[in-house]
Order: C-alpha cells, then sequence, then structure tokens
C-alpha cells in the first residue's frame, strides 16, 4: 500500500517515527497531539501495511516500542 491510500493520521504518526526514530504509543499521542484512540488506529493501519515493527520494551513490558521498517524492507512489501 502506498503512503498517499494511508489515513492522514497513519502518514502522520509514520513522518513522526520516521523523524523521531523509535517511540511508544505514549510518546505518540504526545508528539501528534492526536487522540490516543486515532493513534490506536494509525498504528494498526501502519502494521496492517508492513510500514512498523513492533518491538518489546525491556524497560516497561507494559508498552510496546514502535519504529519505522527499514526503507529497503518497506519498499520490498
Amino acid at each position: 500500500m502506498h503512503q498517499t491510500s494511508l489515513p492522514p493520521s497513519s502518514r502522520k504518526v509514520l513522518l513522526i517515527l520516521e523523524d523521531g526514530g523509535a517511540m511508544t504509543h505514549k510518546d505518540l499521542v504526545r508528539s501528534s497531539s492526536l487522540a490516543p484512540r486515532t493513534v490506536r488506529y494509525a498504528l494498526k493501519r501502519l502494521k496492517e501495511n508492513n510500514l512498523i515493527i513492533e518491538k518489546f520494551n525491556f524497560k516497561d513490558a507494559r508498552q510496546i516500542i514502535y519504529e519505522c521498517r527499514p526503507q529497503e524492507a518497506a519498499e520490498a512489501v
């Protein structure tokens, strides 16, 4: 799926992850000024399209860290 077919919230979250590196859901809500529910939906869409990776947060097991998939891997999908 091309980025232009993503909802605006997903594109915004993806840009934040590209610029800011790995972040938690809470970090993304703070950085994007979007509602937590909107960020959850955006992350779901990005994950469905293999544009982001979820990683285990060793500092806080209750939170997941999200980061952009490496560019060459995203383009191969």
